[in-house]
């Protein structure tokens, strides 16, 4: 080989190697941007148009709609028409444009009051089993999208019922196809008198002990307003939802309003996160939704 040749091909690496580091400076600038325009909000937060309140305790930080979306959009690459949050719950201590940063969307879903009369009589084991089905089912039509394929684990943590407080939560050990990257799914269902709140962190998994303890304390800061609480139900005018609890968490599989954080190894030093939706899964676990429709 001539050394032109040799020269010429260094060359060519040196380029490369400048282009990304340009493009990596470009990255960091734009993140330190977005970060310094977001507006943060802590103590007591109305949500939506005031059906549910937050008390962001000083462990916590608070992003409006806008701001969130931001996030999701900008920051972590969600497509634009599935990100329409109520908002963001995130850590004080991180950002959540930092590789270790992660958040809370927060979300409603208007689908009608949701009886809890199943909680107690869910085989969620066979729940599992059949999401896991499901999801692998789901996989060639993610592939056609150019998605990596998705396997549901296991449970990170088994789902419970908190039927005092009308407050759901379980949490999903997701892992991409190449195995080589586990993603924890960390959802809240907050059951409220015409629909739920819908909570859900996606982290890595190696933060499962950090997320699941600072989970449980979020727990406590969100409850709905009066007049929007689970017990105010009056099945004389509020509909009701097509599903129970177990509906709850198969179409909780990042359906409607799901977030899938994938650490793409690609982009993991420009300290990138990328969300995507997923398909949807409730349709392949309708035994577990009750049979009855919602009232009009």
């Amino acid at each position: 080989m001539s050394c032109s040749v040799c020269l010429s091909r260094a060359a060519v690496g040196l380029l490369l190697c400048a282009s990304l580091s340009a493009r990596a400076q470009e990255s960091s600038s734009d993140e330190r941007s977005l970060e310094a325009g977001l507006h943060w909000q802590v103590g007591e937060v109305s949500l939506g148009d005031g059906i549910a309140r937050l008390d962001v305790t000083p462990e916590w930080r608070f992003l409006g709609p806008d701001d969130a979306r931001r996030v999701l959009v900008d920051g972590w690459h969600n497509p634009p028409d599935t990100s329409r949050p109520l908002g963001m719950l995130c850590p004080a201590s991180v950002s959540p444009l930092a590789p270790e940063g992660w958040g809370v969307i927060i979300s409603f879903n208007p689908d009608g009051h949701v009886s809890d009369d199943d909680a107690d009589k869910i085989d969620y084991d066979a729940l599992l089993a059949e999401m896991q089905a499901s999801t692998r089912t789901r996989n060639e039509a993610r592939a056609k999208q150019g998605y990596p394929a998705v396997e549901l684990v296991g449970w990170a943590s088994r789902p419970y019922y908190d039927r005092t407080a009308h407050k759901l939560h379980w949490a999903m050990d997701l892992e991409e196809g190449t195995g080589s990257l586990h993603t924890l799914n960390y959802d809240v269902r907050v059951l409220g008198r015409r629909g739920v709140l819908v909570l859900q962190a996606v982290a890595d998994m190696r933060q499962v002990a950090a997320v699941q303890a600072s989970m449980k304390d979020a727990l406590a800061l969100v409850e709905f307003s009066p007049g929007h609480r689970y017990e105010e139900f009056d099945s004389s005018v509020d509909r009701v939802a097509a599903y129970g609890i177990g509906g709850l968490i198969a179409g909780g599989l990042l359906a409607k309003a799901g977030f899938f954080k994938l650490l793409l190894v690609g982009l993991l030093a420009a300290k990138k996160f990328v969300v995507i939706g997923v398909v949807a899964v409730a349709g392949a676990v309708s035994r577990f939704w009750r049979d009855r429709r919602p009232a009009t």
